[in-house]
């Protein structure tokens, strides 16, 4: 048992903090009886949490602030999404929220799924699944759907050079190039503004 717990830290760490995870993650280290055992145990003494049934994160800590920070809900969609098989594609205004360009913070946060409708609660928010049509959906890097929606949510004429700033600041520096591998298929005016968010971090 000591091995499997240890295998499934070593997977949590590897991932990073703020990454959120089920017991599905882990199914090739051990049985689920094991990997439950495992998961409890690093709740237990405050290495991961939970966000919802089933769902666990790996907490962030800031020492500015001196306080944990809040988990990251799309990583938390992320993971109920593998756990039930779903592709999922989040909503326009949650994009715009995650990147920090909206300033309303609201309790509910709209992915569309291939799945069936649910909401989850997690914390102090609802994460709302609905069963829709994807659309561009393809796109291998999460980074990518938050940008794309967020860009095209907010239309040629908002995307001002205040905007592309703060999508900078957000994006990892490593990921410019294999966002723009990842995106250049979609809307030419989408393309662009990525090209110009992603040529400054070169």
């Amino acid at each position: 048992m000591q091995s499997i717990e240890k295998k499934v830290i070593a997977r949590i760490y590897g991932h990073g903090k703020g990454w959120a995870f089920s017991q599905i993650d882990f199914a090739d280290i051990g049985n689920r009886q094991s990997i439950d055992v495992a998961l409890h145990r690093l709740i237990q003494s405050g290495r991961i949490n939970r966000a919802a049934r089933g769902i666990y994160y790996y907490p962030r800590f800031s020492e500015y602030l001196n306080t944990e920070l809040a988990p990251d809900y799309d990583q938390i969609a992320q993971a109920i999404s593998r756990k039930y098989k779903w592709n999922i594609q989040i909503s326009g205004p949650a994009a715009l929220n995650l990147l920090g360009l909206s300033t309303q913070v609201p309790g509910r946060l709209v992915y569309m799924s291939d799945g069936p409708s649910k909401e989850i609660r997690v914390m102090k928010k609802t994460i709302d699944f609905k069963h829709t049509a994807l659309k561009e959906s393809g796109f291998r890097q999460r980074e990518s759907s938050i940008i794309v929606q967020a860009i095209r949510t907010l239309g040629p004429d908002r995307v001002t050079e205040e905007v592309k700033s703060k999508i900078r600041d957000w994006l990892d520096d490593s990921k410019y190039s294999v966002i723009l591998k990842d995106t250049k298929t979609v809307t030419g005016w989408i393309n662009q503004a990525i090209h110009d968010i992603c040529r400054e971090k070169q």
